[in-house]
């Protein structure tokens, strides 16, 4: 579950607490330009929530909603076994939002005769490059501004999947791995 809080946007401590661990636990949110992020791997089923903002219980209005045995209301979401399946999950993501108009398909005509072809210069990535021994960060290439702020996943080996992504933060670059066993 990736969770933004929008209701919350002036906030400065935003966390979230719901009934996958018996509403025990608030896991913090951090802030990420004009939202408050956080990653929680959640089993299937229906999960209740609440944000918890500068010491006040809110629902973010934007999300489905339910009645608590309080009388108060709680956000909801149902995870099924479709979401642990990637492919699956993307496609259901695409029909629903086909479905609720917010995304269409653009319509254009191409008079081009020739099908284009892509750049051949694919940049080649710090992640699929061998290192020297020495692994000192100043001897690495600075990364193509075109490989910044994206997500590179390389081919499952061994069972495992690879996940990376690199950021700049003014002069400086910080590439975060990800190793998941599938």
């Amino acid at each position: 579950m990736t969770g933004s809080d929008r209701s919350g946007g002036n906030g400065k401590h935003v966390n979230i607490c719901g009934s996958w661990d018996a509403w025990k636990k608030k896991i913090p949110l951090v802030k990420s330009h004009d939202d408050f992020i956080t990653i929680i791997n959640l089993p299937e089923g229906r999960h209740e929530f609440k944000f918890h903002v500068d010491g006040t219980w809110i629902c973010d209005n934007n999300l489905p909603k339910t009645e608590n045995t309080m009388g108060t209301e709680n956000n909801v979401i149902i995870i099924d076994r479709a979401d642990f399946e990637v492919f699956d999950a993307l496609e259901k993501d695409l029909a629903a939002a086909n479905s609720s108009g917010r995304m269409k398909s653009p319509s254009f005509s191409s008079g081009c005769e020739k099908s284009l072809s892509f750049c051949q210069d694919i940049p080649s990535l710090i992640l699929n490059q061998d290192t020297s021994m020495s692994c000192d960060p100043n001897l690495l290439p600075e990364p193509n501004h075109v490989m910044l702020n994206h997500l590179y996943a390389l081919s499952i080996k061994d069972g495992v999947m690879v996940l990376s992504a690199t950021h700049r933060y003014r002069k400086k670059y910080v590439t975060t791995l990800l190793y998941k066993p599938i």
